[in-house]
């Protein structure tokens, strides 16, 4: 947590990944970000995982440092309260941050005719407003038959939500733009961001839309080989299986040295009229010839010989771990001062991170759980929307909105 946003409002009505994240990464930043959600939780407050009280870790995770109101969204007068919510008043508010429709009680429209400045991020499936999920985007852009050993031809879905990651960093980079825009001009903005044309640009700026297109045409499956360069998995004496990488000279130099096959490579370089330090290209043109002698070097030697000349040549290396494993490693979680212990509202208590960057100029504050669903309800209600007790109990008694709930 840091204070670079302290004092801007940002108002959140979204689930799932991309606008949550959107959210979150602007409350690390210390922007007050206030997401609204229907009594009862949103259609992502249950999702897996899950504790077995049935508390949904997932969203317990994506919602930190966050303030949380539930409104009955199924009726005019609360979706009037979350309008007058995402266009509320002040200097620094007027941002709003959704994944609702492009067309409904949440439109653009609808909200500038209340505040005429108001920013608002709108994260969506495909352009045409048709409905679309990261798994769905990405079966449609190619990877998952790209991804996996060449001997299976089914496609393999990659289990990280990339394109809603990427999404969610680039409405909050987008979302700050706009803001800067409109302390120069005054004006509001929607920014619409599909995941769709997330994932069609990204490939694009990668090149693979043009190896396709005007290069040598679809990439094939080539299992963990690195494409264009030198990399792979490869096991070790001890049965320990590690992704070893050589991209730079350096690291072609030093992975020769640990394991003892330079006169090898020299051998083949000199069969190939060859210099596989000068282009790593050459190397992964050639790394059917390549891995065995690496392969082979491997196998002769334990973890434990490999770990302390890998780290004194600077040798680019990763150990294939499971979560649990991963969770031990001070390199990643234990240790690692991004991370704080928090209790949460599930009930549990586990370390969380904060902000992923780190800014040593700046003090860095520990990260806030998820609030209860509802917590800041009455908060909100008086503070940013300026209601007096009197409507607050109104609207409770109602039943528009609604207090900390499970």
């Amino acid at each position: 947590m840091y204070d670079l946003l302290k004092g801007l409002r940002v108002v959140e009505g979204s689930a799932f990944v991309a606008g949550p994240t959107c959210g979150l990464y602007l409350a690390q930043l210390g922007a007050e970000v206030i997401r609204f959600d229907n009594i009862g939780g949103g259609p992502d407050f249950r999702r897996w995982p899950l504790t077995e009280a049935g508390d949904s870790l997932y969203w317990e995770g994506l919602n930190k440092s966050k303030k949380s109101i539930a409104i009955d969204l199924g009726r005019p007068e609360g979706r009037e309260l979350a309008q007058n919510l995402a266009a509320a008043p002040g200097d620094e508010g007027g941002v709003f941050v959704t994944n609702f429709p492009v067309e409904g009680f949440l439109s653009y429209e609808k909200l500038a005719a209340i505040r005429s400045d108001l920013i608002c991020v709108r994260v969506m499936g495909w352009a045409d407003g048709r409905p679309a999920v990261d798994y769905t985007v990405n079966s449609a852009v190619g990877l998952p038959l790209v991804t996996g050993h060449a001997d299976d031809p089914r496609p393999v879905n990659h289990v990280l939500p990339a394109w809603d990651l990427l999404t969610g960093a680039y409405a909050a980079f987008s979302l700050v733009s706009a803001l800067l825009a409109r302390g120069r001009d005054g004006k509001g903005r929607e920014i619409r961001i599909p995941l769709s044309d997330m994932a069609a640009s990204t490939l694009a700026n990668l090149g693979f839309f043009a190896e396709s297109t005007v290069g040598p045409g679809d990439r094939q499956r080539m299992g963990n080989d690195l494409f264009g360069a030198f990399g792979r998995d490869f096991v070790t004496a001890d049965g320990t299986r590690i992704m070893l990488v050589a991209i730079t000279a350096r690291q072609w130099i030093g992975i020769q040295e640990v394991l003892d096959i330079a006169p090898t490579i020299s051998a083949l370089e000199a069969e190939l009229g060859l210099d596989f330090a000068a282009d790593e290209g050459l190397r992964f043109a050639h790394r059917d010839r390549l891995f065995p002698i690496f392969e082979h070097a491997f196998a002769s030697k334990t973890l434990d010989q490999l770990r302390p000349v890998f780290e004194k040549l600077g040798v680019c290396w990763g150990p294939y771990q499971t979560l649990s494993q991963a969770a031990q490693d001070p390199r990643l979680f234990v240790g690692n001062p991004i991370f704080s212990d928090l209790q949460h509202p599930s009930g549990k208590a586990y370390a969380a991170p904060g902000y992923a960057a780190t800014l040593p100029q700046d003090h860095r504050q520990a990260p806030r759980p998820a609030a209860c669903l509802g917590e800041h309800t009455d908060e909100v209600l008086a503070n940013v929307l300026g209601l007096s007790s009197l409507e607050i109990g109104r609207l409770h008694d109602a039943g528009i909105v609604a207090g900390p709930s499970q």
